[in-house]
């Protein structure tokens, strides 16, 4: 197919000071938890990416000094040898594709906690970022830097650029968003200082102009030299000479940098979730940008249809498409709009599990693309998977998430798949789930499986097709697939953190009576340990429906697993509209049907309120019914010539859609050969023995 003109805007060179990206696609520092410690499962990640046609792609966040650890979240860096050559694999294998490397050189200052260098943090006027997640939480202040300590850093992000010039990156930043150091100077909260570094902005601009100085010094004509810079606190203070001190910081720098990053100031903000925010949301705070200088500009904002691309360039909002959440998503999403296959494109549906494994401290995860964060370990790749040796019959029943996911690979590889489900539509948890409060794009998990299932003539799907034991052995597949999903319990909540019991009432709700229509009289009482997105989202649901609902949990939090994701303050903030009342640290011990006791989960103190409903977001088991039956029936199975069977997704074992679509995946990879070691085990670079002043230059 052929490109569509009215995207050819979208592969222009770009010029980013002496080096030039072969077109407008710019993968922007994201991070990815794989450090220097995954080198090689950082550099295939990175590679499929410029495999898949994006013009740059960079780094996470890129430690200068020992002075900026993240841990225990993770995070890269370039204080050595050892760093250097750990970062070469990656940039000789964006090289491979004809993109550039950018690295994210980054200081933490008075954000990180050095938890694992226990050198003191750093901060401009010892104000430290006091979070309210313990995940973030630590009890080391930081110190005052004083002039030495800002040479210090200077030089460190001078010897941290020459290093990333000899591993062989063609960008190189200066990181002043995100609270990190850069925009501590930037901002009066954090900086009250009283020398030149202080006061007026155009001193507090001074040190991240300096940074910029010392690293194009450092990298001379051999590299571009981009600052990344938050903008939204800064938008929203009026300036002396311009709308706002945003204005006036870009005007100051406008001549330092090669190329301008523009991002939010918080997660929350810059990365929201779908559910909250839609696509291009970051254009009212960085607008202006362009007006105020001639270097290019780039941005993002979920970006995954071409239009808005485009719209974007063409109102000169920005230079160059930024994309983290959709890189990860698709990869290929720059040579499919390239060859006119935007059928194709596996578009991020923002759910953020992507962030989640970030704070986790694991590799990237996608609940589109189970591929992402396993190129090197299992060799997978998201456009390509090997032909099985010897194709076969593969029955799956249930046509949610990972039934879908399978089926698209099994037929990938050969397979004759059958894909049956009992309902009138493919999609599973699915079709309930994206009907609620800013879950539309979620269904896209299931629209893209379904436009490319529907393509293969070695595939056939049937709804509405309630499969028992019987049929499955009348069919006498090679190899049955389970993916019958999980059910919601009325299981309780105990002060040893686990389900407990049931509670039995006739006016007690799971969110599996919602999604069958059966809607609890009002006032209602939601009570979740869940802790992800379905008690809040179920709790806005009922209150759009004219339902009085009060929010009960055991976790300090509502839905407090979504701090992971991005969405806890936006969560509380749609309750709040909605008038919910939320009581953390309760578990619901008892209900009558007028009167709910609540039990304080540390103190065991009581109290009762009024509700004439329940609804219980807890605890989900696998539907194991037919796999129980076809085991009890093993003689039958095997005479039938059926020659394995699997669970997978939520059958096997209830968990988010990423976990059912890397299941999925798994299954079909796996199915009719050997099975995989679990994954290959990465290793450091450790050729050359680092010293222990590991600031030396490279050079």
């Amino acid at each position: 197919m052929k490109r569509d003109p009215r995207y050819d805007v979208l592969f222009e060179p770009v010029k980013i000071g002496p080096v030039t990206a072969p077109n407008r696609f710019y993968q922007v520092p994201h991070a990815s938890g794989m450090t220097n410690a995954l080198p090689r499962v950082r550099a295939a990640f990175r590679e499929t990416k410029a495999e898949g046609g994006w013009g740059v792609i960079c780094t996470g966040a890129c430690s200068t000094d020992p002075s900026s650890d993240d841990s225990p979240l993770p995070f890269a860096t370039m204080w050595d040898t050892n760093d250097i050559r750990a970062h070469a694999m990656m940039t000789e294998a964006v090289h491979r594709h004809g993109s550039l490397a950018g690295v994210e050189l980054w200081h933490g200052g008075a954000s990180v906690m050095n938890r694992t260098s226990r050198i003191p943090p750093l901060s401009p006027s010892g104000i430290p970022w006091m979070a309210t997640h313990v995940g973030f939480m630590g009890n080391a202040r930081p110190k005052t830097m004083d002039k030495s300590d800002i040479r210090d850093v200077l030089r460190w992000q001078a010897e941290g650029a020459r290093k990333s010039r000899t591993a062989g990156f063609d960008i190189v930043y200066v990181y002043a968003g995100m609270g990190y150091l850069g925009y501590e100077f930037l901002l009066p909260e954090y900086n009250h200082r009283t020398d030149e570094y202080g006061g007026t902005l155009e001193n507090r601009v001074r040190f991240v102009r300096e940074l910029l100085d010392v690293t194009r010094d450092a990298v001379g004509k051999d590299c571009g030299v981009a600052l990344r810079i938050s903008l939204e606190e800064l938008r929203g203070r009026p300036g002396t000479h311009q709308p706002s001190e945003a204005h006036e910081v870009i005007e100051l720098l406008a001549d330092y940098a090669d190329l301008f990053d523009v991002k939010m100031d918080s997660s929350p903000t810059d990365c929201s979730a779908s559910r909250f925010t839609g696509e291009g949301s970051h254009e009212p705070v960085i607008d202006f940008v362009k007006s105020l200088t001639k270097k290019p500009v780039v941005g993002v904002g979920r970006f995954t249809s071409p239009d808005t691309m485009v719209s974007q360039i063409r109102r000169g909002v920005l230079d160059l498409i930024g994309g983290a959440r959709p890189s990860i998503a698709d990869p290929f999403l720059p040579v499919k709009i390239k060859e006119g296959r935007h059928d194709e494109i596996r578009e991020c549906i923002g759910c953020n599990i992507c962030i989640s494994s970030w704070h986790d401290g694991v590799p990237v995860r996608c609940t589109q693309n189970p591929t992402a964060g396993e190129e090197w370990r299992r060799g997978w790749h998201p456009e390509r998977v090997d032909a099985a040796k010897k194709p076969g019959k593969v029955l799956i029943v249930g046509g949610g998430p990972a039934g879908l996911e399978c089926a698209l690979t099994l037929g990938r590889r050969g397979h004759e798949v059958t894909l049956a489900d009992k309902g009138t539509s493919f999609g599973g948890r699915l079709t309930f789930e994206t009907r609620l409060p800013g879950l539309s794009t979620w269904n896209r998990v299931a629209e893209y499986r379904l436009g490319r299932l529907n393509e293969m003539t070695n595939v056939s799907m049937y709804l509405e097709s309630d499969i028992g034991v019987d049929e499955i052995i009348d069919l006498a597949p090679d190899h049955v697939v389970l993916a019958t999903g999980a059910r919601w319990t009325r299981m309780l909540y105990s002060s040893m953190e686990i389900p407990v019991g049931e509670l039995d009432h006739p006016r007690v709700y799971t969110p599996d009576d919602i999604a069958a229509g059966r809607l609890p009289e009002g006032p209602t009482l939601v009570f979740d340990f869940d802790s992800y997105y379905m008690g809040g989202v179920l709790t806005e649901y009922l209150a759009q429906q004219g339902n009085e609902v009060t929010y009960v949990t055991p976790a300090g939090q509502a839905s407090a697993w979504t701090i992971m994701t991005n969405e806890l303050p936006l969560v509380h903030r749609a309750l709040a509209r909605r008038n919910v009342r939320v009581t953390t640290l309760h578990m619901l011990t008892a209900f009558d049907g007028a009167m709910a006791t609540l039990t304080h989960l540390f103190t065991g103190e009581t109290f009762r309120i009024k509700c004439r409903s329940v609804l219980v977001v807890g605890l989900r088991m696998p539907r194991k019914e037919l796999f129980e039956a076809l085991t009890a029936r093993s003689e039958d199975v095997s005479a039938a010539g059926i020659k394995s069977i699997r669970r997978i997704g939520d059958g096997l074992a209830p968990g988010a859609i990423a976990h059912a679509v890397h299941s999925g995946h798994t299954c079909a990879q796996e199915l009719g050969g050997k099975q995989y070691a679990p994954y290959r085990r990465d290793t450091p670079i450790v050729d050359a023995e680092p010293e222990f002043k590991s600031r030396a230059a490279a050079e």
